[in-house]
């Protein structure tokens, strides 16, 4: 289900009225990580959103530029990335005619849990991360509770390579899901972004569609 941006702040939760975390963890804790309230969405854009490295496959002077905005926990996303993004990766990403950004959105911890253990090991196994988060949504969304769904997250981790240390460290780093949050609000309202998933094509808005209408376009982009 494409899930609208309008009651976002509403599904994530507000951990010790926004930022605070809390106290030692046990091991195998679910991490207390300072989400956003809509209370707190304007403190959230103070802080330095440029430290939030861009994902980007592709030739960086493709004549074609393709951003998505996707949310890990949201199902069509996932059907996204599991058909249609693997074939417009062989026929356009991988060939140079396009570059392909891309970025989270948030409507829940879980996407936010999910997004900090796919940008742990840095841009090299983001995409490869992403694949298996992706591949195993329907697993791991319905884990259980928070602990047994963050516990899922971490097995992701592990099956790419990240140590545990490493892994606990990403999932604690509240200044980074502080950033994320605010980078996420900021590039959501340069682009209008109202439901996931979404995509700017060389600076126009266009909806999720089939791999079909999606050539059509890409191609007109590039005859043009």
């Amino acid at each position: 289900m494409t899930r609208l941006m309008s009651g976002v702040f509403a599904a994530i939760a507000i951990v010790a009225g926004g930022y605070a975390l809390m106290g030692p963890k046990a091991p195998g804790s679910v991490p207390q990580l300072p989400l956003v309230g809509a209370a707190n969405a304007q403190e959230a854009t103070e802080v330095d959103t440029s430290t939030v490295l861009e994902m980007v496959q592709g030739a960086e002077d493709a004549p074609v530029t393709l951003i998505e905005y996707a949310s890990y926990t949201c199902p069509h996303c996932a059907n996204f990335h599991n058909s249609t993004y693997k074939k417009l990766k062989a026929d356009y990403i991988d060939t140079g005619k396009v570059k392909f950004i891309y970025r989270e959105v948030y409507f829940d911890r879980y996407g936010l849990w999910a997004s900090m253990i796919a940008r742990c090991a840095g841009p090299e196994k983001f995409f490869g991360i992403s694949d298996l988060v992706y591949k195993g949504q329907s697993e791991w969304t319905k884990a259980g509770g928070p602990a047994e769904i963050v516990g899922e997250l971490r097995k992701i981790g592990s099956i790419a390579g990240i140590s545990k240390d490493e892994l606990e460290a990403c999932l604690q780093d509240g200044t980074k899901a502080q950033t994320l949050v605010a980078w996420y609000q900021e590039n959501a309202e340069e682009h209008g972004i109202q439901s996931t998933p979404s995509f700017i094509l060389n600076g126009e808005l266009v909806s999720n569609q089939s791999y079909e209408d999606f050539k059509k376009l890409l191609d007109a982009e590039l005859e043009g």
